[in-house]
């Protein structure tokens, strides 16, 4: 870890990753429920990355993309857990409506795009929203996460040239955990040092401990900086670890329980409630007053989204038209 910084500052990021880690929880017994379909990709382990990254942002302005990991995201951005919640069943109120589900949260009022299903799919159109910004004369920056799985997709190569040929006003942010989906990283490529992928666009990259929420916010905040004065991208890998398998029907068989345990070690939770400990920022008491107000808004997310109703046929359709009435649609 880096200097210390604020009891405020710690007391926020563990609340704040502690909500993230126990919503995936819920979302994962739902899921075994039957109570959420599809699929479910969960983000436990690589917490600190987001933390780190709101930290570097102004959320009022400045947007975020990324991949089908894509549950917390939103909440950090200001979206009510009761409307990711909602969404992830399928609710009418949830904030795609109920059409985007799990791989698919949206909020453009909180500067969320997505949530996008298709690999690598996320890159460019991060580029094209940091090149509106730029088009419009705004000074805002956009965060464009991906997997390391996805660095493998021609669509970065194309996005990273234009990116810089542009100089857009995007950080581009590669969350390594090691495997994609059930590949490990040293198997889909002769280096395992993808931040080096920048180098060959002369854009400036670099790796990031991204279990360190201080390293994280410190590396991207420099970033944004550069791209809010007009400098172009950035490329950043933070190395990470996620303690799920890719998805819910994963059987981890590429890793063993001993590798999982050993980076458990370094879990941002712990590390960070550690720090709150030592350094005396909280009593037991109050930790587990924080932690009942996480699982008071759990309980009432997962309320909220079980009494909501499921969207209408007719609501489908609203989505995509702008007409009111359609007379294929029978009462």
């Amino acid at each position: 870890m880096a200097k210390l910084e604020s009891k405020e500052k710690y007391l926020k990021w563990y609340k704040d990753m502690l909500l993230w880690r126990k919503l995936e929880d819920k979302a994962s017994a739902l899921y075994i429920q039957q109570k959420i379909r599809g699929f479910l990709h969960l983000y436990n382990g690589q917490e600190a990355i987001l933390a780190g990254c709101i930290e570097a942002i102004d959320p009022s302005k400045d947007k975020m993309i990324t991949a089908y990991r894509n549950h917390v995201q939103p909440i950090a951005m200001g979206v009510e857990p009761k409307f990711v919640m909602a969404e992830l069943m399928g609710k009418i109120t949830g904030c795609s409506k109920g059409n985007g589900g799990s791989m698919h949260m949206f909020s453009k009022k909180h500067n969320f795009y997505g949530g996008h299903g298709i690999v690598g799919g996320q890159i460019p159109l991060g580029a094209g929203l940091a090149f509106a910004d730029k088009f419009n004369g705004s000074d805002a920056v956009t965060l464009c996460f991906m997997g390391d799985g996805a660095v493998r997709q021609g669509s970065l190569h194309e996005t990273f040239n234009l990116a810089m040929l542009w100089k857009l006003p995007v950080v581009f942010i590669c969350e390594n955990n090691g495997y994609a989906m059930g590949t490990s990283v040293e198997r889909t490529a002769n280096h395992s040092d993808i931040w080096k992928l920048g180098l060959g666009y002369e854009m400036p990259c670099g790796p990031v401990d991204g279990m360190d929420i201080l390293a994280m916010r410190d590396a991207v905040k420099i970033a944004v900086d550069r791209a809010r004065k007009g400098e172009g991208p950035t490329f950043l890998e933070a190395k990470t670890y996620r303690y799920k398998g890719h998805s819910m029907s994963d059987a981890q068989q590429y890793r063993t329980k001993d590798e999982v345990k050993e980076y458990q070690k370094i879990d941002p939770l712990n590390t960070t409630l550690e720090i709150i400990k030592k350094n005396n920022f909280a009593s037991e008491q109050e930790i587990e007053k924080m932690q009942n107000e996480v699982k008071e808004v759990i309980a009432e997310a997962i309320k909220f989204a079980e009494e909501s109703p499921f969207p209408t046929e007719k609501d489908l359709y609203d989505s995509v038209y702008e007409q009111s009435d359609y007379p294929f649609i029978k009462d």
